[in-house]
């Protein structure tokens, strides 16, 4: 599971890695706000969980409040592949930098271990020169049985060639980063670019994926993540890379949900499996989490009541319909336990549904191509 970077960067600083003051911001008055905050220059960083952001222009500058509320606004007429920008990152700009360094640790499945690579070029070009100059990347692996020591971490600074008297410093800020990498169970954990300035080193970037299976562990994410904040341990939820978020009573029903969007055109934006006895209460709260991901453009609600009852689906559909003013169309299939009371719920507030699978995918499909 991919995180944003103003999600991985509250990691880095409860983890004493040193990062740029920084405000998420929702709206260009927001923006305005904590720029004045601020009281810097600062650097618009949209937050969105693709990378190349930088070269599709995703990162702009502001020397004032009300520069950084029309970036704001550029940024928020901006689709970055196939993502809106919806929230950006208000930051500190870093000034006088001297040089970018790159260090980032990946689960390599294959060797079962943490593999910690580092370099001294830096910057949005990394993937080059690992094609180019592999011998420029200092690649070592971390026994995950064994405790990861700072002077491994120093070792692996002296390798880059950092100066003699910066080796502690950069050794520090990769021994922090494996421990942030090893406490929150993360696939990967990035710092692109770790800046080096005349008052030493901080980390401009933070890249941040998180073991799906793993995520119950770390309650914290969910009070640093608003994305996650209705999230449950009882929710299986995938983001995938389509348009039309797929929620079903069942695995097996959500997956056949599933493979019937796929068959008539469009690609899944989720995978999210509310169980075979959800209540109202985890209806809606798998509901408002869709509805929080920017890719999700139709919601297909899939359910088939056997302890799930449908007049409890229908009563999650119209609240959320209430409390949210969203132009994204929800297509519902309903039928099983109590489906004349949901249906009859359905109808008197004026929301369409179908006892048809096969043609509430359809529907949902049409929707998003505006039919």
């Amino acid at each position: 599971m991919n995180i944003h970077e103003y999600v991985a960067k509250k990691i880095f600083r409860v983890s004493n890695i040193k990062i740029p003051e920084s405000y998420l911001a929702s709206s260009p008055e927001e923006a305005a706000e904590k720029t004045k905050l601020i009281g810097k220059p600062v650097a618009v960083k949209s937050q969105v969980l693709s990378g190349g952001r930088g070269k599709a222009g995703g990162i702009l500058f502001a020397d004032t409040p009300e520069e950084a509320a029309q970036r704001t606004k550029e940024l928020f007429t901006k689709t970055i592949k196939d993502e809106k920008v919806t929230q950006v990152l208000i930051e500190e700009k870093v000034e006088n930098k001297i040089s970018e360094y790159y260090l980032s640790i990946i689960l390599d499945r294959d060797a079962k271990k943490p593999l910690i690579m580092a370099s001294m070029a830096g910057g949005m070009d990394i993937e080059q020169v690992a094609k180019e100059s592999p011998e420029k990347i200092v690649k070592q692996y971390v026994e995950p049985l064994e405790e990861f020591m700072p002077y491994q971490a120093r070792n692996i600074a002296f390798k880059m060639g950092v100066d003699t008297n910066e080796v502690s410093a950069v050794g520090n800020f990769i021994w922090k980063l494996y421990q942030a990498f090893n406490d929150y169970d993360a696939t990967v954990a990035e710092i692109n670019p770790l800046i080096k300035t005349p008052d030493g080193f901080i980390a401009a970037d933070a890249k941040m994926a998180i073991d799906d299976d793993a995520f119950f562990r770390h309650k914290k994410l969910k009070q640093f993540d608003l994305e996650h904040e209705d999230d449950s341990d009882d929710l299986a939820y995938i983001k995938l890379d389509g348009n039309i978020a797929v929620i079903g009573n069942g695995a097996g029903l959500t997956l056949t949900g599933m493979d019937l969007i796929q068959y008539y055109g469009e690609k899944p934006a989720t995978f999210l499996d509310v169980g075979g006895g959800a209540s109202e209460e985890v209806i809606t709260r798998a509901l408002r989490l869709v509805l929080k991901n920017p890719k999700v453009k139709v919601i297909f609600l899939n359910v088939l009541g056997g302890i799930t009852r449908a007049d409890d689906v229908a009563n999650a559909v119209v609240n959320v319909t209430k409390e949210h003013e969203s132009d994204i169309p929800v297509v519902i299939r309903l039928t099983g336990t109590n489906e004349e009371e949901g249906q009859k719920i359905l109808t008197e507030h004026n929301i369409p549904f179908e006892t048809s699978m096969e043609r509430a995918a359809q529907i949902a499909v049409a929707k998003l191509h505006g039919e």
